[in-house]
């Protein structure tokens, strides 16, 4: 492992345990087993490296998506479920990555260069989707194609939050088997039997 995945493996933790807000160089460089100065000498500010853990949550997510991408069957459904199986995937085995993307959201909110990386990754993920409707669903009115697209994401998101704050009252199967279920419908495609 490289010493900036090093340390940026340090920052996920320690954004996980402190959030953005409360995280502190020094505490990166204690979870990295490094002193504060060679993390430094690497990203010489909190700005920079939050930056690069920023790209790296994207990239996780991107990669998750391209391996079920070259799984998933030539239908609408599937094609759909790399989305859906991507974010739980973050959800449940990879939640440092799912807290830290929202934490960057809220970020977002003060931090032009998060809030402009936030607004391209998710035009980035409606555009992912939007295509899939532009190939499944040629006859579908482009409103609804531009409509659904952001529909699934804020379905999306909203399950982290959810999920974040109640895990033992949340469904997540259940919850992603009625987001697809939902598109699917709207777009006008019956879900296939198993």
């Amino acid at each position: 492992m490289s010493t900036e995945d090093r340390i940026l493996n340090a920052a996920l933790e320690t954004v996980e345990d402190y959030t953005i807000s409360g995280t502190r160089m020094h505490l990166i460089a204690e979870k990295a087993q490094m002193v504060q100065s060679n993390v430094h000498y690497y990203y010489r500010t909190k700005e920079a490296l939050l930056l690069a853990l920023h790209k790296k949550v994207l990239d996780t997510c991107y990669s998750i998506r391209q391996e079920d991408v070259k799984k998933a069957g030539d239908c609408l459904e599937e094609q759909l479920d790399v989305f859906l199986k991507q974010k739980k995937k973050f959800l449940v085995e990879k939640t440092a990555y799912d807290t830290a993307e929202i934490d960057f959201w809220v970020q977002s909110r003060i931090k032009p260069k998060i809030r402009e990386r936030m607004r391209h990754s998710f035009d980035a993920w409606r555009k992912e989707i939007r295509r899939l409707f532009e190939i499944y669903c040629p006859d579908m009115p482009e409103e609804r194609k531009d409509r659904l697209p952001s529909m699934l994401v804020s379905l999306m998101e909203g399950a982290t939050i959810q999920y974040h704050l109640d895990p033992e009252h949340f469904d997540v199967d259940g919850y992603f088997d009625m987001c697809r279920e939902m598109i699917l419908q709207a777009a006008g495609q019956p879900e296939e039997e198993a």
